[in-house]
Parts: structure tokens; sequence; C-alpha cells
């Protein structure tokens, strides 16, 4: 993406550009694109020298884009019972100064309950701010504030249990999303079962607090990916992608290398490597790196392991069709099996030069069925009537990772989410003026949430498979900010029974709020 656009830019072909990937930490959509790129490239060539070009926390605020405001009007019918019959809703989304496709995002994202009658609009508006840009599950948050909060609404009139109501409903494979598509296999029902079943939600409500929860889905997607896997001359393996890392990613990488090989994982070598040396690997969005470029991974590995069984069958001179790749090595089967001990990797890596030269594979492939990923969170909360001041007291994320292949990494991106969107409900806002100037250009007044501010994120992993990856992998990275908006108003809720619909819900808005109850 870099080097294309970049080139697109500069009028280039993009095979004279190459772009070398660093560390840049986390994405959440914010590198999804190209700012200063084509700028550095000019002057470079201009100068004749390297040139370095940083934006200041000023800068990346005013010109990179937050994500669309958006404006929700939403309706939803149900019978005594709770079954759910219409949802009637019209979306709006400011895509800032340019056309985008905020609303379309928005509308894909209604997809976690059943409804026979549907009617939904969502516009793209075009007005005089910066451009919005993707942040993580771009629309997606915001919709589900408008339909999660009128499912709450809903359980508290019908006086049923919010879980109940929403297993009642929920969707499951075969049945259509908004937008008409019927599900794959998914995990809604096993994550809702298991916030039911959790601690949180079996303990008792800390006295003069209020408990919320609410529900979340991302679609995901696959893409382009390509990677490289190579031995090298003493048993050990490199891993070769073209996706940047922006959470944890590279283990993945490697921990599914080592499961296909048999190799320990701490002898595979994960790298991101650049444009020349890997073939095209679309950039590292749409939690997609996991799922798209590590079946890349998995399927240069079973190409590599048939590489391997080959050059065994040479070592031991038999057909390559009594040779079977067992526990990390060439083991020969049938009546040929007589005597034989296994070959590993470290052997067929030591002899390839005598029986082929370098071992190494690659694949590349257009990922499809990337498994969409539900999430339900819980929390609790405490409301300083005086001040507007919300607390949040307890908070558990469940989602369901398909697979988690790194565990702590799963559970960091679950923590990760919640914490963004709880900033997004109680804090976080762009405020500009008439002329559309951004006025908080700052961390001074633009207020994000700090460790001290939350309690520990306590996470259940669920694990539903996603059948269309060789390990059941369901991105992971986006679905954990859906939840956390509605999660605290509905506590918020709870606490006050003020039912807050703008944002943020920061304590002068809710002390407005409750002055005017």
């Amino acid at each position: 993406m870099v080097r294309s656009r970049t080139a697109a830019v500069l009028g280039w072909g993009p095979e004279k550009i190459k772009v070398t990937p660093a560390e840049i930490g986390g994405g959440f959509g914010g590198k999804t694109t190209i700012y200063l790129e084509p700028l550095a490239v000019k002057l470079s060539q201009k100068s004749g020298r390297p040139v370095k070009m940083v934006m200041t926390r000023e800068e990346v605020m005013r010109a990179t884009g937050p994500a669309p405001a958006a404006k929700m009007w939403a309706k939803i019918g149900a019978t005594k019972d709770g079954e759910l019959t219409t949802l009637e809703a019209d979306l709006r989304y400011s895509n800032g100064s340019f056309k985008g496709y905020a609303a379309l995002t928005g509308a894909m994202s209604i997809a976690s309950y059943k409804f026979p009658n549907l009617l939904l609009k969502a516009t793209g508006t075009i007005d005089n701010t910066p451009k919005s840009a993707a942040y993580r599950a771009p629309s997606a948050p915001q919709a589900a504030f408008a339909i999660e909060t009128l499912i709450d609404e809903l359980a508290v009139g019908l006086g049923m249990d919010p879980i109940e109501l929403r297993l009642k409903n929920a969707v499951a494979e075969g049945d259509p999303t908004a937008m008409g598509a019927p599900h794959p296999k998914i995990g809604f029902v096993e994550v809702l079962e298991a916030l039911r079943d959790s601690d949180h939600y079996n303990s008792p409500v800390p006295e003069g607090a209020g408990r919320g929860m609410a529900t979340g889905f991302w679609f995901n997607i696959g893409e382009q990916s390509s990677a490289t896997v190579h031995l090298n001359e003493d048993g050990t393996a490199t891993v070769m992608t073209g996706s940047p890392d922006i959470g944890g990613s590279r283990a993945s990488m490697a921990l599914m290398a080592a499961e296909e090989l048999g190799l320990d994982v701490h002898h595979i070598t994960p790298t991101v490597v650049d444009t020349e040396s890997i073939s095209i690997t679309d950039i590292t969005e749409g939690s997609r790196a996991t799922f798209a470029t590590g079946m890349a991974v998995v399927h240069a590995c079973r190409d590599l392991i048939g590489q391997m069984k080959e050059r065994a069958a040479l070592m031991r001179q038999v057909d390559v069709d009594q040779v079977a790749w067992i526990g990390g090595a060439a083991v020969i089967e049938g009546a040929a099996s007589e005597g034989q001990d296994p070959v590993s990797i470290a052997e067929i890596a030591g002899a390839a030069k005598m029986t082929g030269g370098p071992l190494i594979a690659s694949a590349s492939l257009n990922a499809s069925g990337a498994g969409p990923s539900f999430a339900a969170h819980l929390a609790d909360v405490a409301v300083d009537e005086e001040t507007g001041q919300v607390t949040v007291l307890r908070y558990t994320s469940v989602q369901d990772a398909g697979t988690a292949i790194h565990p702590s990494y799963v559970e960091g991106q679950m923590q990760g989410g919640a914490v963004q969107g709880i900033g997004w409900a109680l804090n976080e806002e762009y405020v500009y003026d008439d002329d559309g100037e951004l006025q908080n250009a700052g961390f001074l007044d633009y207020r994000m949430p700090v460790a001290s501010d939350l309690p520990m994120i306590e996470t259940i992993i669920v694990e539903v498979p996603n059948p269309a990856h060789p390990y059941g992998v369901r991105g992971v990275g986006e679905t954990g900010i859906v939840p956390p908006i509605p999660t605290v108003a509905n506590a918020i809720a709870d606490a006050t029974g003020v039912r807050m619909t703008d944002l943020p819900m920061s304590p002068p808005n809710l002390l407005k709020a409750l002055d005017e109850r």
C-alpha cells in the first residue's frame, strides 16, 4: 500500500520504490494510508540526501483524520415474550471533507440479531471538517451504541434478563446479516452463554453502582498475503512475511510454522521484510494478518514439508510415497521402514547441498472466509451525581477468537479494544468550531484513559473455530472496541435512570443530563 500509493502520487512505477517496514506500534486504522511519504521521497530526490519527516502531535490530530462523526435514529419492535420483530434505522456518518465508506461499514456491522422485518438506511455526508479515517472496526461502535441501547431498554421494559433477551434473538450459522448475506459458522451464542455463566455476571452489583452489558460484531477481512519459509543449515527456520506487526502477529506466524513443521517455536525466526523480498501483501488492516498471512505461512510450510519428504526419500533411497511427516521428522513407512530411523529436519537441512540445494517455499493467496467475530462486555460503574464523574469498578470482555493462536496476545487485543472504547464512551472527542477547525489538538484537552483510570479488564476467550482457516483463526483486533460504548451507557442508565444518547458521557454532559431528569 505505501509503495503503490506513494508511486501513484509521484507518478512513478512501483518498481522504483522500496519500502522497508519499521516497528510502528499499534495501528488502529491510522496507518492504513500515506501522509508524508511522497513529500519525503520528493525532498530526498531534490536534495540527494536521506530525508526524515515527523508530524507533531498537533499535526497528527489535525491532519490524519478522526473516526467519523455519526447521528443515529433507530426503532425496534418485539413481541411481549421478547422475540424481535422489527428494526428500522437511519444511520448518518460524516466522511469529513471527502467521500468515504463510513456508512457502508456501519450498515455492515448490524449483524447480531434476527430481525424478520428490517428497514435500514445508511448515509455518508460531506462537511467542512478534515476527512475522517478508519478507527478500529470503523463505524461499528456508533451503530452498536444505538442498537444495543434499544435492546437494553427493551429488556428493561419487558422485565427480561438482558442476556436471555439477546440469546432468544441471537444469530447463528445461516441467519442473514442486515446486508442479506448468511452468516458462516459463528460463535455469538457461545459468547453470550460464556458471559451469562461468568463470575462477574453472577456476582452482586456493588452497592450504589449500576451494571450494563452489550454486544458487538465485526466482519473481518482476508485480502492478499504472501509468505516465504526457508530452512537454515542447522535445521532452524526463518519465516518471512510482508505484514507489519501491529498486534503480535509475528509470534502467531512462528507458532503456526512451528506446529506445521514440528519444530520448537524458539527455532523459528519470524521477520517482516521489505517490498523487494516478498510478493504482494496487502496492508495490516481489518484484523487480517494472523488469518490471511498466517494462512500463507501454513501453505508455505506444507510445501516445504513436501520438499523435505522428497529429500528424505533420496537420503534413504526409498520412494517418496513411503515417507510420512510425523512429529517434525520424515518417517519411512511400509516394507522399507525396517531398520530406518526417522530423518530429522536438522539432518535434512544438513544434507541439502548434496540432495538438491537450499530448501525454501513460498505461498501467495487472496484469502477468503475471514470468520466474523462477536464480543459481549459487562461493566459495573459508579456515578458521582454531584460531579457527573463515572468510575468503572469492574469490566469483563468475552470474545470469540476462533482459535487463540497466542492467548495472551488475544487477551491484550480484547483489553486494548475495551480501554479504547471506554475512553470513547466517557471522554474522547474532537471539538470543532463553526469553521471546522479543531479546538483540542493535544492531549491536555483530549482526554484518553490511562491505567490508573480503570480496573484490570477481565477476559474470557471463546473458541469456535473458523472452518475457512487451517487452524480456525478469526481476527480479534477490532471487535473489542464495538461493545464498550453501549455497555457503559447501559450501566449508567442502571445506576441513575438516565439514558445517555450523546457522546462522550463526560462529567459535564452527564451532569447536565442528571440535572434535567
